[in-house]
């Protein structure tokens, strides 16, 4: 699907979507619990059907009312052999792999987009080591089998904090105590800190220790009712576009939410006055997803802005170094890609183009925000990546006063 998109700003009141790292989270756990959890706000997205999909295959059962969701947890038992499809949800996939690892049940993972090309092998690795076996050819699908221990795993913490929290949600569930150790700087600490929260309020503690953190076995996750928070990854979106001219109330945001893209406040508050745009250097290692956005929002500016620290960009839902900088390039931008970041510089000559989404939800939108602020229309091909994390968008959009419409090829 390809949208074709006119100058228009953004007006009016916007209920925020509910968080998807707090919804992958909830569902987890509550369905790893004993009992009935209800789940109220959810934003239903091709990842959070996915993760629900995936414990449905380990035993949860769940119903799906709108925005609620019901969950009957399978308390952490055993499930029979399953398939689960994943389809592009990186969390679905890193998370879900030492759950099924420690509940013994043998599993074949299968995924599509980039998904199959995304790196696993920490786990092969530390997994092996604890009674886990992978049938991987280095793509999808593959299969995991045997029945995780306890014990001690050494985790990169610069390649994906994703693994960190798969660990997180397992290990509780063993028979013994474990312990994760750090081999480097930890990045992407807000996702683990979401972890760690969601846990605690399902009834399972987690020690942070020099090292890393330990996690003691024989735990129970215990249910409970949850309202999902608004997203603030999303909520990023709607933020530039004010900055650039919008007007848009956004409503269901927590004030002292854990999430790390609640940054784009800061950043946003400390380059912008008196109504100019001035210009930033960010370390987005514990924000990567907030880096087309932010890369938008730079182009505008009235210097060069910098991103940095945000290599792990390229094995995201596309190389989105290359893709945001292909963005804004094609409307008219200057983005220099470095070895970990973006360079980003104002030409004051944005303009109307066409922009490939690449299949990546977070252009499309960053597109969409983009096309607010400058003369001539914008062609978005693959639109309807959007779906993967925020289905409403365009909905939203329009509602908002945006001027977005599908093209039809006759």
């Amino acid at each position: 699907m390809d949208i074709r998109i006119s100058p228009s700003k953004l007006r009016g009141d916007l209920s925020v979507p509910a968080s998807k790292s707090c919804a992958h989270r909830s569902i987890i756990c509550a369905a790893l619990a004993e009992g009935v959890s209800h789940l109220s706000d959810v934003t239903m997205s091709k990842d959070i059907e996915a993760t629900i999909g995936a414990m449905t295959a380990l035993g949860a059962e769940f119903t799906v009312n709108g925005g609620d969701i019901t969950v009957k947890g399978a308390g952490g038992r055993k499930a029979n052999d399953c398939v689960i499809d994943c389809n592009e949800s990186g969390s679905t996939l890193r998370f879900i792999i030492p759950i099924a690892a420690a509940l013994g049940t043998n599993t074949e993972f299968r995924g599509r987009g980039r998904l199959p090309q995304r790196p696993i092998d920490i786990f092969i690795r530390e997994l092996g080591k604890n009674g886990v076996s992978f049938g991987y050819q280095n793509t999808m699908p593959f299969t995991v089998s045997g029945r995780l221990k306890s014990g001690r795993f050494e985790i990169e913490g610069d390649v994906s904090s994703q693994f960190i929290t798969g660990l997180l949600f397992a290990l509780p569930l063993l028979d013994g105590d474990s312990d994760i150790v750090l081999t480097s700087h930890l990045e992407s600490r807000p996702y683990v800190d979401i972890t760690i929260d969601t846990l605690r309020r399902f009834g399972v503690s987690v020690t942070e220790t020099d090292e890393g953190f330990r996690v003691k076995g024989g735990q129970r996750y215990i249910a409970r009712d949850e309202h999902i928070e608004g997203d603030y990854s999303q909520a990023a979106f709607f933020c530039v576009a004010n900055a650039l001219g919008s007007e848009v109330k956004l409503h269901n945001l927590v004030e002292n939410s854990v999430q790390g893209d609640k940054k784009i406040l800061e950043i946003i508050s400390d380059m912008c006055y008196n109504g100019n745009i001035g210009h930033y250097r960010a370390d987005c290692s514990d924000i990567p997803d907030l880096v087309p956005i932010l890369a938008v929002l730079g182009a505008f500016g009235s210097g060069d802005s910098v991103i940095y620290n945000a290599k792990r960009l390229k094995i995201k839902e596309s190389d989105r170094l290359q893709t945001t900088a292909a963005l804004l390039n094609n409307l008219g931008g200057s983005v220099d890609i470095t070895d970990d970041g973006l360079i980003i510089h104002p030409t004051g000559a944005m303009h109307g183009g066409t922009v490939d989404s690449f299949g990546d939800h977070r252009i499309v939108m960053a597109a969409a925000i983009a096309a607010t602020a400058i003369d001539g229309e914008v062609v978005i091909k693959g639109a309807e990546a959007a779906e993967k994390s925020y289905p409403a968008f365009f909905d939203d959009y329009r509602k908002l006063g945006g001027k977005a419409n599908v093209i039809i090829l006759e």
